[in-house]
C-alpha cells in the first residue's frame, strides 16, 4: 500500500507499507465469497490507517496527532453510526408504515428503497461542504490516474487529465450494490418481529458484503459484456456524487502514489496494466 498526501507547506509526503502476506497470498483469499469478506475487512483497516496518516500530515504544523484509543474510538463510533443510519433506521421507518403495508415483499422493498435513498441523500448532502468537495476531487484524481494506467498511458499529468473520474471497481459502486443486494437478501426473511428484523440486518451484513464483492469483481472482469455494462451503469452514474474534476496538483498526488506502488511491485510506472485484484 502506498499513500501520497499533500502537506500544508505544499510538498508531497509518501508512505509505503507492505500488505499482510497471510491474507493476500493465502489460498483463502482465492475462495469465492470468503475472499470478499477477508479482503474488504483488511481494506477497511488499511483505509483507517490511511485516514489517520493523512490527518496527521495535515495537523503536523499544529503539533497535534491522532492516534491510539481515541482515534479508533472515533472511527468505531462512525461505523456504528453508519450501521444505525443505513441498516437500522430504514427498518424503524418501515415499522411505522406497516399498517399500510401487508405484503412482506413490499415491506422489504420499501425498506431497501429507503436505505438507498438515505445513502444517496447523505452523499449528496456532504458533497456540498467545501472540504468534502476537495476530498471528492482527490477521489476523481485517483480514478483518472488508474484509468490512464490501465489504458497504457504514461503517468503524466497532461495524459492523465483527459480520463474519466469513474471507475468500475470504485467503493461507491460497491456500497450501491450492498443496498440493492440487501433488498434481495432481506426479502427472503419475510417479515419477522421487529427485534428480529433489527438483529438480522446487522448479522447479515457479512453475507451481503460477500455477495456484493463477487458481483463487483465479476462486473469488472466482464466490462465488455453489454448486459454487465447495463448493470454496472448505475454504480458509475452514482460516482458523479463522489468524484469531482481534480486540479493538476491533485493529479500529481495521485500519480505519485501509483508510481510508488508500481515501483514496490517491480512494475514499470510508464505504462501497462495493474495486476489482477488491484483496486482504486
Amino acid at each position: 500500500m502506498t499513500i501520497a498526501v499533500r502537506a500544508p507547506k505544499g510538498h508531497i509526503v509518501l508512505h509505503r507499507e507492505p500488505l499482510n502476506p497471510s491474507i493476500y497470498q493465502s489460498p483463502w483469499a482465492r475462495i469465492p465469497f470468503l475472499r470478499g469478506l477477508m479482503l474488504l475487512w483488511d481494506a477497511l483497516g488499511l483505509g483507517v490507517k490511511a485516514l489517520l496518516f493523512s490527518a496527521n500530515v495535515a495537523l503536523e504544523e499544529e503539533e497535534v496527532e491522532l492516534k491510539g484509543t481515541g482515534a479508533w474510538l472515533t472511527i468505531g463510533l462512525g461505523m456504528a453510526f453508519a450501521v444505525g443510519i443505513f441498516f437500522l433506521l430504514p427498518v424503524a421507518i418501515v415499522s411505522l408504515l406497516e399498517r399500510f403495508i401487508h405484503s412482506a415483499l413490499i415491506s422489504n422493498l420499501v425498506e431497501g428503497v429507503i436505505r438507498l435513498g438515505l445513502f444517496i441523500a447523505y452523499i449528496a448532502g456532504i458533497g456540498l461542504w467545501p472540504d468534502v468537495k476537495r476530498v471528492f476531487a482527490y477521489h476523481g484524481a485517483e480514478h483518472k490516474t488508474i484509468n490512464a494506467y490501465e489504458a497504457g498511458e504514461p503517468l503524466e499529468i497532461a495524459r492523465v487529465r483527459s480520463y474519466s473520474t469513474a471507475h468500475t471497481r470504485c467503493g461507491t459502486g460497491f456500497v450501491l450494490w450492498v443496498a440493492v443486494i440487501s433488498i434481495l437478501v432481506f426479502a427472503l426473511l419475510g417479515k419477522p418481529p421487529l427485534l428480529l428484523r433489527f438483529i438480522s440486518r446487522v448479522l447479515l451484513i457479512p453475507i451481503i458484503v460477500m455477495l456484493s464483492y463477487e458481483f463487483i469483481k465479476f462486473g469488472s472482469a466482464h466490462q465488455g459484456n453489454a448486459l454487465m455494462r447495463f448493470l454496472v451503469w448505475p454504480a458509475l452514474a452514482l460516482q458523479a456524487l463522489t468524484t469531482r474534476e481534480p486540479d493538476d496538483g491533485m493529479l500529481e498526488v495521485a500519480i505519485t502514489a501509483l508510481k510508488a506502488l508500481l515501483e514496490e511491485e517491480g512494475q514499470s510506472p510508464e505504462h501497462g496494466h495493474i495486476k489482477s485484484g488491484a483496486s482504486p
